[in-house]
């Protein structure tokens, strides 16, 4: 078994909510238990700290991670999904899992595993447990999959909780009101572990404050006491924060969402210090300047392309993509530009209609869909738009969508590429855009 196949071996053998969706979804905590149990519980050989939230995750675990590992920590590092390579999500002080490692993992646990028939996350989280022991971190940054209750990182007793904010997304598995998808992610919640909320509305902070009540625990509301006084856009991939704390704070992640992201990066940091975690200023720096390159994080108001601007952002519910919006109607406002030029594909399992209902109505649409069986078909959400009001034509996969917007475009103009986790990942995949994680 080579590297390749055994990727494909994870995708054909155990469902990957990535690519099907609601049948891949696992409830329960049973097979991740036994799997630890059979692998040593891993987990217990390093500190962890785990990280929920409908948005944010993966920008506040990756900072998290760069500024721990800038600190001269070995820092592990597991997120989801993975754009264009399996190994994203798996990580150690940046560096993927060794291609080997993977293949090793399958060949000596499959026996064990197919009884089970593990959903893919499940068999996932087993193997980046027991990288990070096998490579003997200092500490690992652990994002939820799905949730937080259920969801099979919430194995680990973490040094610190962190849950960004509450928003409407996975309504099928989490509940559909704020307070049920809030009391999913509290599940995280662990006594005595010190809880940083990034964002909280009174319904979701009310849930919070039960569950830290319940198990006798601390909370931190980030938005209580923002630590960022002032912004600055220094070009489309490089903002600079004012802080008391830590003035011209320079980020390599410029979405308007980072702001918020910041504050939340910003209280944990504060509350690993009391932790007794060492973390000097310089390294904090570091970890936000240069996130993307020392974790590899990619995705997130990416500037790939110039003359025309071509920039993509994983966002993908109305929660996370309100601001995309805003952010795409405050640039197409600005003296000289162009015309603003949206890529634009969705899931089927999304709240689609509340999506459209912000997208910016100045802008021409290039309605596509990505190479995954969850796609919602471009005609479909070619309708649905129509009747939110937004115009454009059809293209069949997200390349032809891309390389026709750029031949329309003129230099002043700005492409945007979303909607989709997996529409940004067939653009990271087209060969000019193509950079290995």
């Amino acid at each position: 078994m080579n590297y390749q196949e055994a990727v494909e071996y994870l995708y054909t053998q155990t469902p990957l909510f990535q690519n099907v969706g609601q049948e891949a979804y696992k409830e329960g905590l049973y097979n991740t238990v036994t799997i630890d149990r059979h692998l040593g519980c891993p987990h217990k050989l390093y500190k962890t700290i785990h990280v929920a939230g409908t948005n944010g995750k993966g920008s506040v675990s990756h900072t998290l991670a760069a500024i721990l590992q800038a600190s001269g920590l070995k820092t592990g590092l597991y997120t989801s999904p993975h754009l264009t390579d399996f190994r994203e999500r798996i990580r150690v002080n940046g560096k993927p899992i060794s291609p080997d490692y993977v293949v090793r993992f399958i060949q000596d646990n499959k026996d064990f595993l197919e009884p089970l028939h593990p959903s893919f996350f499940e068999v996932t989280t087993a193997m980046a447990f027991s990288w990070f022991a096998d490579q003997e971190v200092d500490v690992a940054v652990i994002e939820t999959g799905l949730g937080g209750r259920l969801d099979c990182t919430n194995i680990i007793k973490p040094v610190l909780s962190i849950i960004t904010n509450i928003g409407f997304d996975h309504v099928k598995f989490l509940g559909s009101s704020l307070q049920q998808i809030a009391f999913e992610k509290a599940g995280i919640i662990k006594k005595n572990v010190p809880v940083v909320i990034g964002e909280h509305t009174d319904q979701t902070r009310n849930v919070f404050e039960r569950k830290a009540e319940e198990v006798s625990t601390r909370l931190v509301f980030a938005q209580d006491n923002c630590k960022i006084i002032s912004h600055k856009y220094v070009n489309p991939s490089k903002v600079v924060y004012e802080t008391a704390a830590l003035p011209a704070l320079e980020s390599g992640l410029a979405g308007m969402c980072q702001e918020k992201n910041a504050n939340t990066i910003l209280t944990a940091v504060d509350e690993l210090k009391r932790r007794k975690f060492s973390i000097p200023e310089s390294a904090i720096r570091k970890g936000f300047k240069d996130v993307c390159r020392m974790t590899g994080l990619r995705g997130r108001w990416q500037l790939v392309s110039k003359k025309p601007d071509i920039i993509c952002d994983t966002g993908h519910n109305s929660h996370g993509l309100k601001y995309i919006a805003q952010h795409l109607e405050e640039l197409s406002a600005k003296p000289g530009f162009g015309q603003l030029r949206i890529v634009m594909g969705m899931v089927n399992d999304k709240d689609i209609s509340d999506v459209l209902a912000i997208m910016p109505r100045n802008a021409r649409y290039y309605f596509t869909q990505a190479s995954v069986k969850r796609a919602l078909d471009a005609s479909s959400l070619r309708d649905l738009a129509r009747q939110a009001g937004l115009t454009g034509r059809v293209y069949r996969t997200v390349a032809q969508a891309v390389t026709t917007a750029q031949r329309e475009a003129s230099p002043n103009d700005l492409i945007f590429v979303g909607g989709s986790t997996f529409v940004v990942a067939d653009l990271l995949t087209m060969p000019e855009f193509f950079i290995h994680g």
